[in-house]
């Protein structure tokens, strides 16, 4: 065998190696997902209040998040936002399931077939009225409401934690909710 082809080979494999063991990692070291999650709860829909922006949710203001039960036990997720550079709505659909157990917030989800990434809940209040939840990595943030708003109290409380575990939260972009 050529040796040129065996290390292109080689170069191959180590590279598919780590790109599916970095599409296995669903939270960030150090970042805890909250105990005692309660799924049903969570259900329903919830208005983004700021992100940690990318490619994904650019130009998009009057984001929501709606979640429901799968027959299978997965939640199908419908993410919406209006994207206003183009003037349209843009919606993408995908499933969430759980990592470990379903009474953990960590989740994996998927919008693109095979590949999953992390959707992990590290707060939550015990109304299930606001969340804090982060990507597989320092990159993903999201902080949610089931309103329009967010009490302030909450949002401190949230930045201070997100912060804490490492985020930058100067480079949170501020969802605009005026639907």
């Amino acid at each position: 065998m050529n040796h040129k082809y065996a290390l292109a080979g080689g170069a191959v494999l180590a590279i598919g190696t780590v790109l599916l063991l970095n599409s296995c990692k669903t939270i960030p070291k150090g970042v805890e997902p909250v105990q005692g999650f309660q799924k049903e709860k969570y259900l329903g829909k919830w208005f983004e209040i700021a992100r940690l922006d990318y490619r994904f949710e650019r130009n998009l203001k009057n984001v929501t998040a709606d979640y429901t039960l799968n027959e299978d036990g997965s939640i199908k997720v419908v993410n919406r936002g209006y994207n206003y550079k183009k003037e349209k709505v843009e919606e993408a659909i995908g499933k969430a399931k759980f990592v470990d157990s379903p009474n953990i917030g960590k989740l994996k989800v998927s919008f693109f077939g095979p590949f999953y990434s992390g959707y992990n809940v590290i707060a939550i209040d015990e109304d299930y009225r606001y969340v804090l939840v982060a990507g597989k990595s320092h990159r993903y943030l999201w902080l949610l409401s089931r309103e329009t708003t967010m009490s302030e109290d909450v949002k401190q409380a949230y930045l201070k934690k997100a912060q804490s575990l490492g985020y930058d939260i100067t480079r949170l972009t501020w969802t605009e909710q005026d639907w």
